[in-house]
């Protein structure tokens, strides 16, 4: 007679044949955000190299080669785009999107704080508060044209987001980018020796 604990493992045990949802999952929820990216820093690249140079009293970042710095930020991501859509390289180009993340965390987003989105109490959602309750009071139809898809929020910009992306990646980097539904999966089974899965 098997035990509930015997079963439980064999149950668990079948699900590992479904183990490649995870990475591919990941891999296609990092996509539109590398790809948002990438694309603001190739069609807009000249204001990235002044947002990089200036000083943060200008309100820039204040990196020294901002022309270089801008460059492989882009490269990274545009890199990342490809890598993580094929899963092609994918341990690989997780390492530099990393420290793209970690710097990104340190330099734009650590003095914001954890938060990504404002909470009640900040002074910005205080003001929105009021705002929202001055359209409703005053002007009910611009309020509902504002409100009908959601209630707008503030960003905090803190360091949230970039953590949990950060997090993402490093499950990639560890375990790549899975079994079936990627390139580095077949292109491993075909070259065992060399290929970096």
């Amino acid at each position: 007679m098997k035990t509930a604990p015997t079963l439980l493992n064999r149950a668990l045990e079948w699900t590992r044949k479904f183990d490649f949802i995870a990475p591919l999952s990941i891999r296609l929820y990092l996509l539109p955000t590398l790809y948002t990216g990438a694309h603001a820093k190739v069609t807009g690249f000249s204001g990235v190299v002044d947002w990089f140079g200036a000083s943060a009293a200008n309100g820039g970042l204040g990196l020294p080669f901002p022309t270089l710095m801008a460059s492989l930020a882009a490269g990274t991501e545009v890199a990342g785009v490809i890598c993580l859509a094929l899963g092609l390289f994918t341990r690989v180009i997780s390492v530099p999107l990393l420290v793209l993340m970690t710097v990104a965390g340190l330099s734009v987003h650590w003095s914001h704080g954890w938060a990504a989105i404002a909470d009640k109490t900040t002074e910005a959602s205080l003001r929105m508060d009021g705002l929202m309750a001055w359209l409703a009071h005053d002007f009910p139809g611009r309020f509902n044209y504002v409100t009908e898809l959601g209630d707008p929020v503030i960003l905090n910009n803190g360091i949230e987001f970039t953590v949990t992306f950060l997090l993402m990646i490093l499950v990639l980097f560890f375990h790549g980018a899975g079994r079936y539904v990627s390139a580095d999966y077949w292109l491993a089974r075909k070259f065992p020796r060399v290929w970096p899965a």
